[in-house]
């Protein structure tokens, strides 16, 4: 099997005060793939990629066991270094597009702006890929557009300029935040299919977080499930959904509510409780006092399981959870 274009193992964000956002989570992006992050908000699915891009809020540090894009250690990489690769082969599109686009500058010159800088072009060149890009992502006179600024453009306006800010370079890795949170469904289909289409033509990796478990059935993969800063299961798209192993899964996938199986007005499926604010230095499962099978082994540490191929999870109970699932 061929080196994944992201490779990151053990990565760990910790705050100014303690806060272990992120502890020793492992995500392997392939070349063409659609890997989803999910989880609930406070889980560290976004810090994990702002630590990939080295955008951290200041007093936080970042360490990792391996941290690798396309082979390169990004961990030894200067801020020379990295200010080379962000925006040009990786590239984020963030969830807040109205506090990401500086409200001072024209659409077009912060577009342009990246492809001068990374491709060496004309401000010509970088116009034309400008138009051509806001084109791509559904935008109607684009040429229009790149002299206004982002007050003057709506949410889903602005959501969709960030997209194409991102994709001016041709990146091989895009980290996608939310990237359909503002859009309608009609538009949030059209985005969709515009990032497999790239996939196609580019052999785009897609690292996409995202809260919405029919957007990851539909486009991914792969599925790495976040809790409490760690990934807990991660296994291919279809073998999650058949089989969750771990119980915070599981629990995930019964708040979907299933056509012939919730009749109308019965109450959907539910998880008791909040992420935790967890610090360093903790043990055990992050899950245990949300989960109706903890046990007091769960505040020790907890080994990880295979579930079958590519198939792994965090969890004290055994794989396929030895006829426990009817007691959920």
């Amino acid at each position: 099997m061929s080196e994944a274009l992201l490779d990151i193992a053990g990565l760990r964000v910790t705050f100014a005060g303690g806060t272990a956002a992120v502890r020793g989570t492992a995500i392997a992006v392939n070349r063409g793939e659609t890997h989803c992050l999910v989880g609930e908000s406070g889980c560290g699915k976004s810090v994990s990629a702002l630590a990939v891009m080295n955008l951290l809020a200041r007093g936080a540090s970042r360490s990792a066991d391996r941290l690798r894009f396309a082979g390169e250690d990004l961990l030894s990489l200067s801020d020379t270094g990295m200010a080379r690769l962000r925006g040009n082969r990786m590239a984020m599109i963030f969830q807040e597009p109205m506090t990401s686009l500086n409200p001072a500058y024209t659409v077009g010159s912060q577009m342009t702006e990246v492809h001068r800088r990374h491709k060496g072009s004309s401000r010509q060149v970088a116009t034309d890929r400008a138009a051509e890009m806001l084109a791509r992502v559904g935008i109607t006179a684009p040429g229009m557009r790149l002299g206004q600024f982002p007050h003057q453009l709506s949410g889903g306006l602005r959501q969709r300029v960030m997209i194409a800010m991102a994709l001016m370079c041709d990146p091989e890795l895009l980290i996608a935040d939310e990237p359909t949170t503002a859009l309608d469904v009609t538009v949030q289909a059209q985005i969709l299919r515009l990032l497999a289409g790239l996939q196609r033509d580019l052999g785009l990796a897609v690292l996409l977080i995202t809260h919405d478990l029919g957007i990851v059935a539909r486009v991914a993969d792969r599925v790495s499930v976040m809790y409490a800063g760690e990934v807990v299961e991660s296994a291919r798209t279809n073998d999650l959904f058949a089989r969750p192993q771990h119980p915070y899964t599981r629990g995930l996938l019964d708040c979907v509510p299933v056509p012939g199986k919730i009749r109308p007005g019965e109450p959907l499926g539910s998880i008791p409780g909040v992420v935790p604010r967890v610090r360093a230095g903790f043990q055990g499962c992050g899950f245990r006092d949300r989960c109706a099978f903890a046990m007091p082994e769960c505040a020790a540490e907890v080994p990880r399981h295979a579930a079958g191929e590519a198939h792994d999870y965090l969890c004290r109970l055994a794989a396929d959870w030895s006829g426990l699932r009817g007691a959920a």
